[in-house]
């Protein structure tokens, strides 16, 4: 009869380990002092690899993600954990291996031949973000707050989270999060660490503040983006498809103001 060691072999822990070694799982557990300090039926590397099979299965209960690494094994006895226990691991996992993955594993991943990851000689990256609703818990709410008036509040509380991703490959690069008082650009230049010289950013009309594209440029990336519609552009050099080149100076957008062009690019501010 396996062992509760057998069980929980690599090899027993589903697709993810093909994807994640289970001797970095190892390393980072050891890293951030999240080991198990005796044996459990839900050792910590096991923890890790469910956690990760939450994020693709949403929408399932913690039971049901339980079942689905190990769903492949035939005459092995896998523990049934209750989702109070299950709960409870994670919890005593925490974040930290979590983050450390993360930051391990982040990064470019596309070859030169990758459709859409390059233009130019240059790895073309973005930068988005969006919200996230969560639990409406005081365990939460304390600082994730919600939304309301001096007398009502309403909805749940959201999350915002902020991505840098590869384009053609959407590899996350890195991310940034946190409540939603909190505006993108404000974590957006939480991620400029993991710009250099060898990319070309992305971004829609939000990111074009002054002090956003400066610090973007002081890592040596290039950037193009949309101009909002107050911009107020003070050079322009027209190109073929009716877009334009144009530098962006502190204080050059005025309120209700509609410049010219719907599209906005430059390798750096003036």
């Amino acid at each position: 009869m396996a062992s509760v060691h057998d069980v929980y072999a690599p090899g027993h822990l589903g697709e993810l380990t093909q994807v994640i070694d289970p001797q970095l799982v190892d390393v980072v557990l050891e890293e951030t002092g999240s080991r198990e300090r005796r044996v459990r039926l839900l050792p910590a590397r096991v923890v890790v690899y469910f956690v990760l099979a939450l994020a693709f299965f949403e929408r399932s209960s913690y039971q049901a993600v339980w079942g689905k690494p190990g769903a492949g094994l035939h005459g092995i006895a896998v523990a049934r954990p209750c989702a109070s226990s299950l709960s409870r691991a994670r919890r005593r996992l925490g974040s930290a291996p979590l983050r450390r993955l993360f930051e391990i594993l982040a990064g470019p991943v596309a070859a030169r031949t990758q459709a859409g990851s390059f233009y130019r000689g240059l790895r073309a990256v973005a930068v988005d973000g969006t919200t996230l609703s969560i639990p409406d818990e005081e365990a939460v709410t304390w600082r994730f707050p919600k939304h309301g008036g001096q007398v009502l509040e309403f909805g749940y509380p959201l999350l915002r989270l902020v991505a840098l991703v590869e384009c053609g490959t959407r590899a996350l690069l890195g991310a940034a999060f946190g409540p939603d008082t909190t505006g993108e650009l404000g974590y957006a230049r939480r991620l400029l660490s993991h710009l250099d010289t060898s990319m070309v950013l992305l971004a829609d009309a939000y990111y074009d503040a002054y002090d956003f594209l400066e610090a973007v440029t002081g890592t040596g990336a290039s950037f193009l983006l949309r101009s909002t519609r107050k911009r107020r552009p003070t050079v322009r050099h027209p190109l073929p498809d009716g877009s334009y080149l144009t530098k962006s100076v502190p204080g050059d957008t005025r309120p209700g103001a509609v410049t010219g062009g719907s599209r906005y690019g430059s390798s750096k501010p003036g």
